[in-house]
């Protein structure tokens, strides 16, 4: 089994900076790929960034040029550093893991979901 912690998030004003945090831990043999997801209240999870173990990347056009994300550790740790925040990025963040805990058995794996709220 693998569990994934989250941290980071918060109350921050329109224009400011955030940066979330997920470790990753348990019985994990890969990973090849994390991501960020975020969902609002009355919508659909929806993706916020992506990153594979060969270093390609994906942004949601919204947030291209504002958030980054970035991993450590191979892909054990995952970060997203969000700028210039604006309200419309309120939403709970979830970090998304897809390991493998053995040479032929992967799945997904969700952390808890962290709460970012902008506004002034």
């Amino acid at each position: 089994q693998v569990q994934l912690v989250e941290s980071g998030g918060g109350l921050v004003q329109p224009g400011g900076s955030l940066r979330l945090s997920c470790t990753a831990s348990g019985s994990i043999f890969r990973i090849v790929a994390v991501g960020w997801y975020c969902q609002a209240p009355g919508k659909e999870r929806e993706l916020v960034a992506t990153r594979t173990a060969g270093h390609s990347t994906n942004y949601a056009d919204s947030v291209k040029g504002r958030f980054t994300i970035s991993t450590d550790n191979g892909l054990n740790t995952v970060y997203l550093q969000m700028n210039s925040l604006k309200p419309e990025d309120t939403a709970v963040y979830y970090c998304n893991t897809r390991a493998y805990t053995s040479p032929v058995q992967w799945d997904d794996y969700w952390g808890q979901g962290t709460q970012v709220t902008v506004s002034s």
